[in-house]
């Protein structure tokens, strides 16, 4: 390894968010990374070719990325010599020959080599993780580097090329559109392009033992990976699914990506987790009798709250599972369950018995994935639902997808969105539940639903 100059230099702090100090980084920003994985299975190995096509932002006469425990072989830079690098604490500093300038478009390539493992997080393991045959990558929400180098923050987001080669015997899903497919003697290579722009926790590869299953046909292609023997209980329990994109996209307009797929592992997971373009369910998830509607609607509604539009930090953190969560309760709307106002009144008594100590807009990172975070956040989308109507309600919901596809938000974009469609005034409602600890009071309604159940 080449050592590099000890001090900080340029370009080498982090990014800054509060919640992960230690993960993103300053002076520059991606646009694309072309990722060629060679992964064994048996030996759980993975020897990987990254690419990254970076701006500057700032003159850089070093910069950093995040990368976890592989081991680095080469690092260069626009094709030149070999560049100087330091790989420790979860960085690896890069010193180019020459420094970049501001503006300046370079090419980073990395040479790396393991066996990839989860990184360990006050959230649980997170990233490239074994299954009992095969692999199964959830990152959320800093996980990406356990198995490429990166600007690891959810707001700088690229476009992707995943090359993944492995054992024959195993299917292979990444994120985006499958261009290309070949069969190497005992192996086999599969080329995904993700075109619309992606941040690192949300890029995915799964390898097992699975059947494809196409779930629906256009406009939303649908489609689902799963095993053999829980075939048949994937088609009952996913049978509503294309229903659910119809209404979602009444509701929150198009669809943001080509298609969409499930993954079911033969696992057992703890929970389910959505990726961009894709969601990974476990084999518990499953039961032939739909008892999990809520789980399938709520990762669907992440394609257009947190995969399309997504935060900029992870303070806000509301926008993609109050979103997500509120899309239970309007699917359960529409299928004639339990109304959101109903469902409303059940989650706002429960959050009143629990500590007032959680700020909707910024809650830390101890409790950002807390569930009150989840149904506080759906509260305040109900409320204001209540407050302004369900035609207006749900005119802010598609502006804010529409103006902000495959972009990057904070809550006071939200605030400034939910206002241009009413002449109400919303500072009292928003400051409440969003910047205050006491739960409000739950507005009293006059029977939204049926903008939901059209």
């Amino acid at each position: 390894m080449r050592a590099a100059p000890s001090g900080p230099g340029p370009g080498a702090a982090t990014a800054g968010d509060p919640y992960l100090p230690t993960h993103g980084n300053g002076g520059y920003h991606a646009s694309r990374y072309e990722l060629d994985l060679d992964y064994r299975v048996v030996s759980n190995h993975l020897a990987g070719r990254a690419r990254l096509s970076l701006v500057a932002t700032q003159s850089l006469s070093r910069f950093s990325l995040d990368l976890g425990a592989l081991r680095v072989a080469r690092v260069s830079v626009d094709g030149r010599r070999p560049a100087r690098y330091v790989h420790r604490g979860g960085k690896l500093h890069v010193t180019p020959a020459e420094a970049l300038p501001a503006g300046a478009v370079f090419v980073v390539e990395v040479i790396y080599s393991g066996n990839p493992r989860p990184l360990r997080s006050p959230w649980g393991e997170v990233g490239w993780e074994e299954l009992t045959d095969g692999v199964i990558v959830a990152s959320q929400p800093d996980g990406a580097p356990s198995w490429f180098p990166c600007n690891d923050q959810p707001g700088d987001k690229a476009s992707y090329r995943f090359t993944v080669t492995t054992d024959a015997t195993y299917e292979v899903l990444a994120n985006g559109t499958l261009v290309g497919q070949s069969r190497l003697a005992s192996r086999r290579r599969w080329v995904f392009e993700q075109a619309e722009p992606m941040s690192t926790y949300l890029a995915t590869v799964q390898v097992g033992r699975y059947d494809l299953v196409e779930l629906a046909g256009g406009p939303v292609p649908q489609r689902a990976l799963v095993p053999a023997r829980l075939k048949s209980l994937l088609l009952n329990d996913f049978r509503r699914q294309p229903e659910m994109v119809q209404l979602f996209t009444q509701l929150f307009g198009p669809y943001p990506f080509p298609a969409y797929a499930v993954v079911v592992t033969d696992d057992d997971l703890e929970i389910p987790v959505e990726a961009q373009g894709l969601s990974v369910f476990g084999a518990n998830h499953l039961d032939g009798h739909e008892g999990q509607q809520r789980l399938v609607a709520h990762e669907l509604a992440h394609q257009w709250f947190g995969n399309s539009v997504t935060i900029g930090t992870w303070q806000h953190i509301w926008l993609h599972e109050g979103f997500a969560c509120y899309a239970e309760w309007l699917w359960s709307e529409h299928r004639g369950g339990p109304s959101a106002q109903a469902l409303a009144v059940q989650h706002h008594a429960r959050l009143a018995r629990l500590p007032q100590d959680l700020v909707l807009a910024d809650p830390g990172p101890a409790l950002m994935f807390d569930d009150r975070v989840y149904k506080r956040g759906a509260l305040t989308l109900h409320a204001l639902r209540v407050l302004i109507g369900d035609e207006a309600f749900f005119d802010v919901l598609r502006d804010w997808a529409a103006t902000h596809r495959h972009g990057v938000v904070t809550t006071q974009d939200f605030v400034d969105c939910a206002s241009r469609h009413t002449e109400l005034p919303l500072h009292g409602l928003f400051r409440a539940w969003l910047d205050e600890s006491a739960l409000p009071q739950l507005p009293v309604s006059g029977g939204p639903g049926a903008a939901a159940r059209r």
